[in-house]
């Protein structure tokens, strides 16, 4: 059975940094593409970084230069640094893993509050 675990969010100022964490188990994490996904109330969920199996990173350029998506397949884990955090960063952030037909598991997401 495929778990997938999130940590790290919290309450945190702006200028703050946080790193989110999500852990995989049951299944091939080394297989799969990984992203980082947000939502904040009110407003639809978004993509805010990708790493893929070859390496290559995407970042929106709300977060670009102060987000950084990595991935540990040793511990079947993933990312995201955040630093220069800002109050429009405020949403739950989601992991997600997927394969090339874009199929995959989601987090629970888990929630990051930056306050002005």
């Amino acid at each position: 059975q495929v778990q997938v675990e999130e940590s790290g969010g919290g309450l945190v100022q702006a200028g703050g940094s946080l790193r989110l964490s999500c852990t995989a188990s049951g299944m091939i994490f080394a297989r799969y593409n990984v992203a980082w996904h947000r939502q904040a109330p009110g407003k639809q969920r978004e993509l805010v970084a990708v790493l893929t199996l070859g390496g290559n990173t995407n970042y929106p350029d709300s977060v670009k230069g102060r987000f950084t998506i990595s991935r540990d397949n040793a511990k079947n884990t993933m990312y995201l640094q955040m630093n220069s955090l800002k109050p429009d960063d405020t949403a739950v952030y989601y992991c997600r893993m997927f394969d090339v037909r874009a199929q995959g598991y989601w987090g629970q997401g888990t929630q990051v509050t930056v306050s002005s």
